[in-house]
């Protein structure tokens, strides 16, 4: 498991930190605010991203894949809401576009950088050379 913060983990700690903030809320709701429903729909996003970061920190494939999907549709959801959100708008007010902006330029950045460190650009499965088919058929006919 890699435990420092750099580029090709980074998306992998910022599922653990949305993790930890969702697991407060499920506290949250289910204590202070006495709802036993809500706290459970929440527990099981709390697992996902749990789970989503513990495999991505160790280096699990599959789980790096999702995290990048994770990031790069965060980053879409930041570039819309950049153009049509009202809600972020009123809530931000004046310093609503610079906010979006950066974080659409920050999110961004830290998916490529991910997606770069942990060659998830490269295609999952490749054609055979001619010197592994060579080697596989001389093999298939050593069996038979």
């Amino acid at each position: 498991m890699e435990k420092t913060l750099n580029f090709s983990n980074t998306l992998d700690w910022f599922m653990a930190a949305l993790a930890v903030i969702v697991g407060v809320a499920v506290l949250q709701t289910f204590i202070l605010g006495q709802h036993y429903i809500i706290p459970t729909v929440l527990l099981v996003l709390t697992v996902l991203l749990g789970n989503l970061a513990w495999y991505g920190l160790h280096q699990a494939a599959w789980a790096k894949r999702v995290n990048f999907w994770c990031g790069l549709l965060l980053t879409a959801h930041f570039f819309f809401a950049l153009f049509w959100s009202k809600k972020y708008r009123e809530l931000l007010g004046d310093q609503f576009e610079w906010v979006c902006a950066a974080a659409v330029l920050v999110v961004g950045l830290l998916t490529w950088l991910y997606a770069t460190k942990n060659r998830l650009w490269v295609p999952a499965t490749r054609l055979p050379t001619e010197a592994t088919s060579s080697a596989s058929a001389a093999k298939l006919s050593a069996d038979a």
